[in-house]
């Protein structure tokens, strides 16, 4: 695989709804090479907690995002850890100061990094999973010249309800948490982290995945090695303050909500010319369905592909090979099909 080394933009940060954050840091990596008319570029954005690592077991050679045959751009998006995010970010603006920051305000600075640095005016495709899913909607409605073709995959344009009621449920265990103190805490909010963990659990996987014991696949004999190995684990380590930030960005996603569009979702969703493939998990508990269904009757030139899969919102995540080639194959068929005319 021809990669590049992790880079850097640093700018100023204008925001949509506040003061500016100087000198913001945008963290990116591409997989491949640009070719001469820079007619080779995909985007393809993090999503919630991962990186451009976690969004790596798509970009291989023989699938649609094929590293000998694109270039590959994949930007971090603020709070994640990686680019700016309360975890490293200096004063006055780290830890419990951190500004809010929109899906908008990402993608608006993610064009600067793709035209003042990359040099290219057009991708061949905007794809991304959840959050990541999120920016690609975001970037097809506000430039869709350069997006023509769109794969959002688990996920949605405007963060539906009951996804909040989701959301809100993590802010609330680190807010429950006394340690976390607004965010200024001397020690990490452990039982908080935990706590987010074990509701994240309940809503990543289906219920279908849990009879079926799916956490076996991943290497754990019973439910209770499961939770305290693979969520316990895996949040004890996230940054609470990056978590607050980014469940801010997402409960606050809508693609509308911008000067732009001026909160009409239907005309932010007819903005976008791009061949789109809507793909959600049929047993997602965060991304419905339902919801994609009711974008696509406002999209120009869109399909809808269900996931066949019990592994719910994760089946977007690389855990189950099925579901990885099944993603592929889709997105293979959306890179060769003719664009809109």
């Amino acid at each position: 695989m021809t990669d590049s080394a992790v880079q850097e933009f640093v700018a100023d940060l204008e925001r949509q709804d506040g003061a500016p954050l100087p000198g913001a840091k945008l963290v990116y990596k591409t997989y491949g090479t640009l070719n001469a008319d820079r007619s080779n570029a995909i985007l393809y954005p993090t999503r919630f907690g991962g990186t451009h690592e976690q969004n790596e077991f798509l970009i291989r050679p023989g699938f649609a995002l094929d590293p000998e045959k694109y270039f590959i751009v994949v930007p971090n998006m603020f709070g994640n850890g990686v680019s700016s995010s309360p975890s490293n970010t200096p004063e006055p603006f780290g830890r419990g100061a951190f500004p809010a920051i929109t899906i908008y305000d990402n993608v608006r600075f993610q064009h600067r990094l793709v035209t003042e640095v990359l040099g290219i005016e057009r991708f061949a495709l905007g794809v991304g999973w959840s959050m990541g899913a999120q920016q690609a909607f975001q970037w097809a409605a506000l430039y869709p010249d350069m997006v023509p073709r769109l794969a959002c995959i688990c996920g949605t344009a405007k963060t539906a309800p009951h996804n909040r009621v989701f959301l809100e449920s993590l802010r609330a265990a680190i807010l429950a948490d006394g340690t976390f103190k607004d965010g200024f805490y001397e020690a990490p909010p452990l039982g908080g982290l935990r706590a987010v963990g074990r509701i994240y659990a309940g809503w990543a996987y289906s219920q279908d995945w849990y009879r079926a014991r799916g956490f076996q696949t991943l290497g754990f004999e019973t439910l209770d090695d499961y939770l305290a190995g693979y969520w316990d684990a895996l949040y004890e380590q996230r940054d609470a303050n990056n978590i607050m930030a980014m469940t801010w960005t997402w409960i606050h996603n809508d693609i509308s909500a911008n000067a732009a569009f001026n909160g009409d979702l239907p005309v932010a969703l007819g903005a976008i010319t791009a061949r789109t493939l809507l793909l959600p998990c049929m047993t997602d508990l965060y991304f419905r369905t339902a919801d994609n269904e009711a974008e696509l009757q406002h999209l120009r030139e869109a399909r809808l592909v269900e996931i066949p899969s019990i592994w719910g919102h994760m089946s977007g995540a690389g855990q189950n090979e099925p579901d990885t080639l099944f993603i592929d194959a889709n997105l293979k068929e959306l890179l060769a099909a003719p664009l809109p005319s």
